[in-house]
């Protein structure tokens, strides 16, 4: 059974180079994933608020702990505050609301989902509307949220904290005001989109990245032909896998991990969950890194159109 190798976070805490991606994984999905990975030597597990699979998650994660088969310092669990708690008298109450759902004490790494804050409404709305239809802005200073996640650690809550989807920036400014720094920033990381120079600005200043759609989402790409098309499906990539007797999927997670990115495949699938995570026995040459890189485009598969006039957009930047 492979284990990822861990990486030792600015605040001195340890986090597995792979993990677990779970967005879309509701209902039984997200918890016979979580196990199947849990089984396969995945310690590392990433959902959010927004995914409405804490439960499934949580359940899986603690039927392993009280089972005895694992201890709970060994899983790391990743989960997000969404978008409409940024108003820091929400922060604590929805930490709080994602420990219950995952039924754990503490969370390992607790994110800003993104930058972008929307309306908090009662009953709760997850995507609020306003009457034209468009997404409910709220211009809640993301440094504000961000001083109310520090109080999470404090109290005991949280072992990290981070950001995703923040720009280079956004990441400078939260730097210049924070008591805690973040632990890291998760964004989408691909072949397509491998964030080298926003890698390499988070590694000068001791912040790791995190990766989600590391394999650009095929399935997406079946339906839609105007998004980036995955490097799983390019020959010279099948080519690289055969000479390592690995898939063209741990050729794309083997080069991520290899230029500094920690990403999170996602699957439901027993075989592939297995797979994923098999990347650690082997190396890409120089010529086979450069060859991966050819893939660049900057092409998201997330480009958060819907968000394009919030003050606080994050892709208005290279990176």
């Amino acid at each position: 059974m492979s284990l990822a190798p861990t990486i030792k976070l600015n605040n001195g805490q340890h986090m597995p180079v792979l993990g677990l991606g779970t967005y879309l994984s509701t209902n039984d999905e997200g918890y016979n994933s979580t196990k199947i990975a849990l089984d396969n030597g995945y310690r590392h597990i990433d959902t959010a608020y927004f995914y409405q699979n804490e439960n499934e998650i949580g359940r899986a994660v603690n039927e392993k702990v009280t089972s005895g088969e694992l201890k709970r310092e060994e899983i790391f669990v990743v989960t997000k505050l969404w978008n409409i708690h940024h108003d820091p008298i929400h922060v604590e109450a929805a930490c709080r609301k994602s420990l219950k759902n995952l039924g754990l004490d503490y969370i390992d790494l607790y994110l800003i989902h993104t930058p972008m804050g929307l309306e908090y409404r009662e009953p709760e709305e997850l995507l609020p509307k306003d009457k034209d239809g468009n997404l409910a802005f709220s211009d809640v200073d993301y440094l504000d949220t961000w001083k109310a996640m520090e109080k999470l650690v404090d109290l005991g809550l949280v072992k990290s904290i981070g950001v995703s989807n923040f720009n280079s920036e956004q990441i400078a400014r939260i730097l210049e005001n924070c008591r805690i720094k973040p632990v890291t920033n998760q964004v989408e990381c691909s072949p397509s989109l491998n964030q080298k120079k926003l890698i390499e600005f988070c590694k000068e200043r001791n912040i790791t990245i995190t990766g989600y759609s590391p394999l650009t989402r095929p399935h997406s790409y079946e339906n839609d032909k105007s998004l980036p098309k995955p490097a799983i499906l390019d020959p010279k990539v099948e080519e690289i896998g055969r000479k390592y007797n690995k898939t063209p999927a741990q050729v794309v997670l083997r080069y991520l991990v290899e230029i500094g990115a920690c990403p999170y495949p996602k699957s439901s699938n027993e075989s592939r969950i297995k797979q994923n995570i098999e990347i650690f026995d082997f190396k890409l040459t120089e010529n086979e890194l450069r060859v991966m890189d050819s893939f660049h485009t900057g092409q998201r598969t997330v480009p958060f159109a819907a968000c394009a006039a919030h003050k606080y957009f994050m892709l208005n930047r290279e990176f």
